[in-house]
């Protein structure tokens, strides 16, 4: 059986390919004068042109010159170039073989180069199997192996030699991580592990596959059932800290190996394989329960406000008739006393003149029943939803082990509190009970005249227990989501060290004082300036009206009126294809299917229209059932087997990166831009069927749960993240995410957001990240400017200013400003995580404080450029319109089961998102191609084309794509052969 090939065809073309740019070229072949001076002691031009050439494959990539080698024109005519021999002449060299050899012999001296030798071979596989401990991707390793050898002058051997040598580290380094993981295991840890795998008659599935089952709707019955699975995981008794024994990319790829097998197969595996997989399973496993029991908590907790909140709403405007009968008659009571009064006459006869005093003294009494208490609030009705939290709330605190910052130790004993009474089943809370986080809108129902509210205490404390996760004042041991915010940042050991090198990664200044000096002093420059032109009502399109607000004057269209007639003729043109049709020539251009690896043997998918088939079921909403049925020859245990080994979260942001970069590479997409901005929005879905159970209710949307699809567009209109969010969380908390985890070759440098999409810490991040932030705000008048100076420079902007900046809170946390923005560049932790904890309440600590004050200086710094700079407000209107314009697209292609979400499960709503954003990729790239071939025949017919109007043309639509029926993976002929299909003709149009 032939081994299997480590690195792809791509992988191994790229490992020792020649530099692509003249920059590169440059710096690598660029010849000293000792260069020169060894070159020019060869006899014979073309032997001191091959000997240069020798020495350039030597220099990088560090091979030796190969007998069949044809060297690039690039590097022949730069080698041309600097010795002035003309290039055609590399075919004279060497016709003696010896010749080579000797130039070779002479060049190893002079570079002091070694061949690559077996004692190399064996000395190095344990370095590699090092860093195969951290990853087994081949093109890692094989890079890290090239790099070793280039560092310890040895030249490099063939790419066979290469692979050989990392495929044997890789090998080894995977049975280091499977010792690893179950070195610390006993007898007893094996015994439990092997039933794990056993089927249990009443759940007729093994106990792995009930413990990995997704949650349900947020219930108490639900959540009782997760932690009985938790209780289970906790029984195996894993020994303390072997999630850190090895690599967390290792243990979560072992994980999701082990996931996709059955139990059948994990019992195949040899054993010390079996029971290192279990326990990554295992681990995983337990952080996923933890992390899925707090969220259906903080969804049924928030469900409990909500019903209090309507009923309170409801029984509010019931009444509301009663009380506006009242109100009309104390009016008119009111009215009478006044003129009673006035007239000296006798009170109590001016009511009675109005209504019977005994009448009067019944309206008194229902107006007290109808009057609410001073402190009108709807918690009061949170307590009849008590009893429902109490069938879980007791197994729900005994089962997490939970630690607290300062800021929340009251409230961590205030469950201590709770955790003791639920032991002894005491029901009087002590009068000595932990009370400090009661905050004012509890204290009534909490403090009574009996003593402390048992049931008002209690939700009390789950109330802020919700609040203190979120923020991260209180964290949860095991957890994923809920950990210790230290434990996201980058270890203060590894930051003090990048810092003293300067290597943050980050895109500004270091030094706090350099940093403010220059930001203070430009926002004062700014000021300054809007200062002046408010004053002169030279702002443009704007100005500052007497009551000191702010008002701009919306946009004009900027767009022609002829683009509309040149749209319609050149999508007449477009062939009309079947949505198959259009995949399968896509992915002849760009081959994004090869990225749709194999988990475990990273191999590609052999069926390419299987492939596709379960992507489409993904992108149009279809399923893989009904795609099985609606496919021709295609089972559902084909494509569920296809889903499950080849459709994951990094296949799909690969295969979608490739689309993206072919999308960048297009001579017509530079119309629309040159991929340096970008804007974000979400898109909101219906959650139906047993999918509502995974939603979430924003009232922006209605009053059905939803979930929303957050995606990053560039200007050339290419989708290059997205992902799933809930509907009820602020867009601010996931923009960064785009921007930084894509696999793209965009260099995005401004970014566009709509209002909610920005918050003062997302200004400050995106500064500090290198993104110029650029965010639509409506409500601008309302926004406040903040200063760092005397406010009396500004009068004209008075009405506008808000405060001044706190510099002193920026300096006195800047190294912890400087670590979160270190942590979530190099990805140790995700900015949307961050972002939320750091914008939660209650948490007001130091480091958001100050992120907060560093953020009001660069939004002060963009609002003032959006009243100076028209051309800035206009493209924010464009990024934004490209971003909604997509949408419509998005929509038209999910359009199966009502365009609504029915996946319960957050892993296959993921998929959904996925496999849409790729699918819509492909049909804006299709778009863009043969746009761009319509134009040009045009022109051809002589029409004349105003370039300008270009920019103005979108590859958004749809019409000429058939989206629905049959899904038959049929390829024209001539596409088949490397043509592009025939343009329509007017006629056909």
């Amino acid at each position: 059986m032939p081994r299997r090939r480590l690195l792809t065809a791509a992988e191994r073309a790229s490992l020792l390919a020649f530099p692509a740019t003249d920059d590169e070229l440059i710096r690598h072949y660029a010849f000293s004068e000792p260069d020169l001076s060894v070159i020019r002691q060869r006899r014979g031009q073309h032997n001191r042109f091959g000997f240069a050439v020798q020495l350039c494959y030597l220099r990088y990539p560090g091979i030796a010159l190969p007998t069949d080698a044809a060297p690039p024109a690039s590097l022949l005519t730069l080698i041309g170039q600097q010795l002035d021999i003309e290039p055609d002449i590399w075919s004279q060299y060497a016709q003696r073989p010896e010749t080579r050899r000797e130039h070779l012999a002479e060049l190893r001296a002079w570079l002091n180069l070694s061949p690559f030798s077996l004692v190399d071979y064996r000395r190095l596989i344990d370095p590699i199997a090092d860093l195969a401990q951290q990853t087994d991707r081949g093109i890692v390793l094989a890079e890290a192996l090239v790099e070793m050898l280039r560092q310890q002058r040895i030249i490099l051997p063939p790419l066979d030699v290469l692979e050989r040598v990392c495929s044997e580290a890789l090998t080894r380094g995977t049975r280091l991580v499977y010792e690893a993981l179950t070195e610390s295991l006993t007898d007893h840890h094996r015994r439990a592990f092997e039933q794990l795998l056993a089927i249990r008659k009443e759940r007729s599935s093994s106990v792995l596959v009930w413990l990995r089952q997704s949650p349900g709707p947020p219930r108490p019955k639900h959540i009782l059932i997760h932690l009985e699975r938790l209780q289970t995981v906790r029984d195996l008794d894993i020994p303390a800290g072997l999630e850190h024994a090895i690599h967390q990319n290792r243990l979560l790829k072992l994980a999701r190996e082990g996931g996709q097998m059955t139990a059948q197969h994990l019992r195949d595996l040899e054993p010390t394989r079996r029971y290192a997989t279990l326990v990554a399973i295992i681990l995983d496993t337990r952080a996923t329960l933890i992390d899925e029991i707090i969220d259906l908590h903080d969804r049924f907790i928030g469900s409990l406000f909500n019903k209090a909140k309507r009923k309170h709403a409801e029984q509010f405007q019931r009444s509301g008739k009663d009380i506006n009968n009242k109100v009309r008659l104390y009016s008119r009571v009111g009215r009478a006393l006044l003129d009673a009064k006035q007239a000296g006459s006798d009170p109590f006869a001016a009511i009675e003149a109005i209504m019977p005093w005994q009448a009067f003294s019944d309206s008194i009494a229902e107006a007290e029943k109808l009057a609410q208490s001073e402190d009108f609030d709807y918690l009061a009705l949170i307590g009849s939803g008590f009893n429902s939290l109490r069938r879980y709330t007791p197994a729900l605190l005994e089962a997490l082990d939970m630690k607290a910052a300062p800021a929340a130790r009251n409230l961590l004993a205030g469950i201590e509190l709770l955790k003791d009474m639920n032991q002894r089943q005491a029901r009087k809370v002590p009068d000595v009970a932990p009370t400090r986080f009661v905050r004012k809108r509890w204290e009534s129902l909490v403090f009574t005249t009996g003593g402390i509210d048992r049931r008002f205490y209690e939700l009390c404390v789950l109330s802020e227990l919700k609040n203190a996760l979120r923020s991260g004042d209180i964290w949860v041991q095991d957890s994923r989501q809920f950990k210790d915010f230290e434990d996201y940042l980058l270890p203060p050991t590894r930051f003090a060290d990048q810092r003293a090198h300067q290597n943050l990664g980050l895109a500004v200044e270091t030094d706090c004082d350099i940093y403010l000096e220059s930001r203070l002093a430009l926002l004062e420059h700014e000021l300054a300036t809007v200062e002046r032109l408010a004053a002169a009502d030279a702002l443009p399109e704007a100005g500052i009206t007497s009551a000191g607000r702010l008002k701009i004057t919306p946009l004009d269209n900027a767009v022609p009126d002829s683009v509309d007639a040149l749209m319609q003729q050149v999508y007449s043109r477009l062939p009309r294809l079947k949505i198959t049709e259009l995949l399968l020539e896509v992915d002849d251009w760009t081959g994004f299917t090869q990225h749709f690896k194999h988990l475990k043997s990273t191999a590609i998918a052999s069926d390419r229209q299987l492939l596709l088939t379960t992507i489409l079921a993904d992108a149009i909403n279809l399923g893989l059932s009904k795609m099985a049925e609606s496919c021709p020859g295609t089972t559902y245990a084909k494509l569920t087997w296809l889903q499950a080994w080849h459709i994951r979260d990094e296949t799909y942001s690969a295969g979608l990166a490739e689309l993206v970069n072919a999308q960048f590479r297009q001579p017509f997409a530079v119309y629309w831009g040159e991929g340096t901005t970008s804007s974000s929005d979400g898109q909101n879905f219906k959650a139906g069927g047993r999918g509502q159970f995974a939603g979430h209710v924003n009232l922006k949307y209605g009053q059905e749960p939803g979930v929303q699809f957050y995606t990053h567009i560039s200007d050339q209109y290419a989708p290059f993240h997205t992902k799933v969010i809930n509907a009820t969380v602020r867009d601010a908390t996931h923009v960064l995410d785009g921007l930084l985890y894509h696999e793209s070759d965009l260099r995005i440098e401004e970014h566009y957001t709509d209002t909610a999409g920005f918050t003062d810490h997302v200004f400050a991040l995106m500064q500090l990240l290198g993104y110029r932030f650029a965010p639509r705000i409506r409500d601008l008048a309302d926004r406040r400017l903040y200063i760092h100076g005397d406010a009396k420079q500004y009068p004209t902007l008075a009405g506008m200013i808000g405060g001044r900046v706190n510099v002193k809170h920026i300096r006195t946390h800047w190294d912890e400003i400087l670590r979160l923005a270190a942590s979530i560049k190099q990805g140790t932790v995700t900015a949307s995580l961050m972002l939320r904890k750091l914008g939660s309440y209650p948490r007001q600590n130091g480091l958001a404080v100050a992120l907060r004050e560093l953020g009001r200086i660069e939004r002060t710094l963009f609002a003032l450029d959006w009243m100076q700079n028209v051309e800035l407000r206009r493209r924010v209107q464009v990024g934004l319109n490209k971003g909604e314009a997509k949408n419509a697209l998005a929509r038209a292609v999910f359009l199966n089961r009502l365009g609504e979400i029915r996946d319960r499960s957050y892993e296959n709503q993921r998929y959904r998102a996925s496999g849409l954003n790729l699918v819509v990729s492909a049909i804006i790239l299709w778009n863009t191609v043969y746009i761009e071939r319509a134009v040009e025949a045009l022109r051809e017919s002589g029409q004349e084309i105003d370039d300008t109007l270009l920019s103005h043309l979108s590859p958004l639509g749809w019409e000429h794509i058939n989206l629905t029926g049959d899904y038959i993976w049929q390829q024209d002929k001539r596409v088949e052969r490397g043509r592009f299909r025939p343009l329509r003709t007017p006629r056909e149009a």
